[in-house]
Parts: C-alpha cells; sequence; structure tokens
C-alpha cells in the first residue's frame, strides 16, 4: 500500500472525527497531520502546542509561524516537566509521566472549547520503539491517526514532501532531557548545556545531531555521513573548545551515529544483568 492511499484512509479518518485538536510540536508528523486535518475539517481543526523548558525555543517558534500561514486556531500550553519529581528523577519510564500530564493539560483544553477528539503525531513505526508515552496516550484515550492509517515515518516525509511541505525532510525532533542517562537527575543547568551544544553543532552545519550528556563526558551523534568532517580541524578543534566551556571534560564521538533512543541500550544492559 503506498502512502497516497493511506492518506485517503486518514482523511477518512478524520472526516468522521467531525472537529479535534491536534498536539502540534511543529514537527514532520504533527505537521503532516495537521496539515490534512486543516483540508478535510477547515476550521474544525484547531492546534495546541507546549511551551517547556525541555523544548528547543525554535520548535514553538516554527510550530507558531505555521499555524499563522495556515490559518489555523492555535493555543499555547505552558508545562512545567522539570518541577515533577516523577520525571527529574529519570526512570526509564520518563516519558510516560510527561506525556500523561500534558495530554491531561490538554483533554482539559478541548473540554472548554467542546472539541471531542485530540489527536497526536505518532507514527506506525513508533509501535516498533520504546515508547512509554504511548501507554498515557491510551490511558487518555488520545487518538493517533497517522498510526491508525498505517503510515511510517518515510511514507509521511514521502507525503509531506509531495504536498509541498517545506519541513519534509527536517531532523527528527526530541525533548532535550531524552540526552539524559536514565537515572541521573534532570536539571535545567543540563537541559541548557545540551541546548548549547547542539546549537552549535547546528550552526557548523550538522543537521541531525544528539549530545548525549554523560557527565563529564558528552557524547555526539551525527549522521555516519558527518563522522568525518566532525573529527577533523577545525571542526573536532572548535567543538572540544566550546564544549569545554560548556562544562564538558571529555568530548567524543559515538561511532554508531544518529540512531532514536540510544540511551536504552545501557538501560537494557543493566536490565539483562539483574535478570541474569
Amino acid at each position: 500500500m503506498n502512502h497516497d492511499v493511506k492518506i485517503t484512509d486518514l482523511e477518512d479518518r478524520l472526516r468522521d472525527m467531525k472537529r479535534v485538536l491536534v498536539a502540534f510540536s511543529g514537527g514532520v508528523d504533527s505537521t503532516l497531520l495537521l496539515r490534512v486535518a486543516h483540508e478535510v475539517l477547515g476550521e474544525n481543526a484547531l492546534a495546541v502546542t507546549a511551551v517547556s523548558d525541555i523544548h528547543a525555543p525554535e520548535e514553538f517558534s516554527r510550530a507558531r509561524s505555521v499555524v499563522r500561514e495556515w490559518g489555523v486556531k492555535h493555543f499555547t500550553l505552558k508545562t512545567d516537566e522539570l518541577d515533577d519529581e516523577r520525571f527529574i528523577s529519570n526512570p526509564e519510564n520518563r516519558c510516560y509521566f510527561c506525556k500523561l500530564k500534558l495530554f491531561t493539560m490538554i483533554l482539559s483544553l478541548a473540554r472548554e472549547k467542546d472539541i471531542p477528539v485530540v489527536l497526536d503525531g505518532s507514527n506506525a513505526d513508533d509501535m516498533h520503539e520504546i515508547r512509554p508515552g504511548m501507554k498515557a496516550l491510551r490511558e487518555l484515550g488520545i487518538r493517533s491517526p497517522l498510526q491508525e492509517a498505517g503510515l511510517t515515518k518515510p511514507e509521511i516525509r514521502a507525503a509531506a514532501r509531495s504536498m509541498g511541505l517545506p519541513i519534509w525532510n527536517q531532523p527528527a525532533l526530541a525533548c532535550l532531557a531524552s540526552r539524559i542517562p536514565f537515572g541521573r537527575a534532570i536539571t535545567r543547568e543540563k537541559i541548557q548545556r545540551v541546548y548549547r551544544a547542539e546549537s552549535l553543532l547546528r550552526d557548523m552545519g550538522f543537521q541531525q545531531v544528539r549530545v548525549r550528556d554523560h557527565s563529564p563526558i558528552a557524547r555526539i551523534e551525527v549522521e555516519k555521513e558527518d563522522r568525518i568532517r566532525l573529527i577533523q580541524d577545525p571542526a573536532a578543534s572548535r567543538v572540544i573548545r566550546e564544549f569545554r566551556r560548556l562544562g564538558f571534560y571529555y568530548v567524543t564521538l559515538d561511532l554508531e551515529g544518529y540512531r532514536s533512543g540510544s540511551l536504552h541500550i545501557a538501560a537494557d544492559a543493566n536490565q539483562n544483568k539483574k535478570g541474569g
């Protein structure tokens, strides 16, 4: 089944929902979902974006620009994950507490505005990854129509490209707390340090990046084709110098390159040791 057939399925599902509130981060998935919902439902497709210290500020700016361009009614919610002890203690199911709190707030807004259905942008590939936050979505009755229509990440990017959405090849987004190994406390200082480190790398032309904060070590993930450029001067010397100013004593490059959820490797290994 190609993505055109799945998009038609998505359109039918959205049409049946009548009026929806889309949790809109400005990433590829939620942008495609909002675009299709807006085309199908018009003013009955509304958007809400969380403003939080655990997300890069430019993500909100991009999201706001999109809804203004499309004329979509847009709400914002200020969230305070760093005031939640369950979250900042950084357990392996950290995302569950984050999503539970966020979508409880979104559901309250939806009820206030008489919107019967809340949507998120989870896709079909997310079902095969470790996603504790999806448990919260199921418990709260949040719909994930991209997932329901069977749309995978590559299909979503292809559909976004065919629709002329400039974000079709935008790097994957994830909250900044995902850079800190499980069990290590999440602080505003660490969040800001990771943000500044990744901003430096993007300013240097590296698009898909993660800086994992194994204090005092920084473990950098970039696309495999970018690894050589990063370890050569002048890039390497600049990164080392700037990262040390941020408080990292050692700066390392992950030879496997960028991949989602790399911090789960250590967590799984520790779990296997306990089980053995």
